[in-house]
């Protein structure tokens, strides 16, 4: 699978995963203490839905603009806070078509004191990239390989923080790769939270994924996925997941509140599913 984000901004994978992150990122706030985060395959960093790309596979219809048609329960919309706000701040500086992506979201969420490393290899990318993070002291872009952005930054000096891995899965490899790089970076930093996303179009890869970071004894894991029954017709993606190590505490009742109701307002066809399982929570 080539996972090109230009072409899925906005769309129903993306949504998991940024409120998520931002869920995350909330509870990181609520210490005084300054957390790091390394976005290991950044992006853009911003994206334009009026964009040909964009244009061409229209996955944001089913994604943000689902989301922006009416308020869903008080509960989740209370949940749902933090990335409403940032999608708000991003169209009110950039336009109605802007959406954010995963390092436009930190730079929203990060205090005076926290500090983000995005990496992204490809060169147009990564000056789009430049250009979303600005002269904001706080962010630094490095024009690397997120495999080695990722073994050259953990541990964070902060000593506290998020390493999100979000990769193209361009390679056949790459759902091996993902669990040897964490499991790597966890040997040297198993108090750090990760953040793995990863498309559900062969079941038996991510049990692969899952299975390999639970042999290799880490334990607290997090794994969320939504399935949006996505048409065969249709093809692309129709699930998505991300398997999050070291979820912080309450994450796991968020998402119990959170992955119905997403699962349900996104769906595109008749048995939309969501999956919210603990594993090892208290490891």
């Amino acid at each position: 699978m080539n996972y090109r984000h230009g072409f899925h901004a906005g769309n129903f994978a993306d949504i998991l995963k940024h409120v998520v992150l931002m869920r995350i990122l909330a509870h990181l706030g609520v210490k005084d203490t300054p957390y790091r985060i390394v976005d290991t395959h950044a992006g853009a960093g911003r994206y334009d839905l009026g964009s040909e790309e964009a244009l061409r596979t229209h996955e944001w219809r089913d994604g943000v603009a689902r989301l922006d048609q009416s308020p869903l329960a008080p509960a989740v919309e209370e949940l749902l806070k933090p990335w409403r706000e940032a999608v708000a701040a991003a169209r009110e500086r950039h336009g109605s078509d802007a959406y954010p992506g995963s390092p436009w979201l930190c730079r929203h969420a990060m205090r005076a004191e926290d500090r983000l490393i995005a990496a992204e290899l490809h060169p147009q990318t990564y000056k789009k990239l430049t250009a979303a993070l600005g002269r904001d002291s706080r962010c630094k872009a490095l024009a690397i390989d997120g495999w080695n952005a990722l073994r050259g930054n953990v541990p964070p000096k902060e000593r506290r923080g998020l390493i999100l891995i979000d990769p193209p899965f361009e390679e056949k490899d790459e759902f091996a790769t993902l669990a040897a790089e964490t499991i790597a970076a966890h040997r040297k930093w198993p108090t750090g939270i990760y953040a793995l996303w990863y498309p559900v179009k062969d079941r038996r890869a991510a049990a692969d994924l899952l299975g390999a970071i639970e042999d290799a004894g880490i334990g607290r894991l997090l794994r969320l996925e939504i399935d949006v029954d996505r048409p065969e017709a249709a093809g692309g993606l129709g699930a998505t997941g991300l398997l999050v190590v070291n979820p912080p505490w309450r994450l796991a009742d968020e998402a119990r509140i959170l992955l119905p109701a997403l699962s349900e307002r996104l769906a595109q066809g008749p048995r939309p599913r969501y999956l919210c399982e603990p594993i090892r929570p208290d490891g």
